[in-house]
């Protein structure tokens, strides 16, 4: 599977005050569409999905690649923080392991993550005593 290939999955369930169905996540997912398309960006993926269960901070999304960590990140909107999500996102995309270094984060992503999970097959490497 292509390692530089990942999917930006976001929450469609939640709505803040006043938001129809897919509120903020459904227009979160239409401008990040729009903008990797206008940025030529090419193996990101941006789909919909229901509940990602973080209901009290939306929108939020899951980064996902094939070997690496997946971010889970809250609190995001598309007028507030599009061009961070985008930038967090090709950080991620370049990233051997999915691991995008504290410096290298846009504040949103710093504030705003959820949850870093390991991939699957992911073992700790055990430090020997002696």
């Amino acid at each position: 599977m292509d390692q530089s290939a990942m999917t930006i999955f976001v929450c469609v369930s939640c709505r803040g005050q006043g938001e129809g169905e897919g509120g903020s996540g459904l227009a979160l997912v239409n401008a990040l569409r729009d903008k990797f398309a206008a940025a030529s960006a090419e193996g990101v993926a941006v789909k919909p999905v229901e509940c990602l269960a973080v209901c009290k901070r939306p929108a939020t999304v899951a980064m996902v690649g094939a070997g690496k960590w997946t971010y889970l990140v809250g609190d995001l909107t598309a007028a507030d923080h599009l061009d961070e999500i985008v930038e967090a996102a090709l950080s991620y995309q370049r990233s051997e392991n999915g691991i995008v270094p504290w410096k290298e984060r846009p504040a949103s992503f710093r504030k705003g993550v959820v949850a870093r999970i390991p991939p699957l097959g992911f073992e700790i490497q055990e430090q020997q005593t002696t």
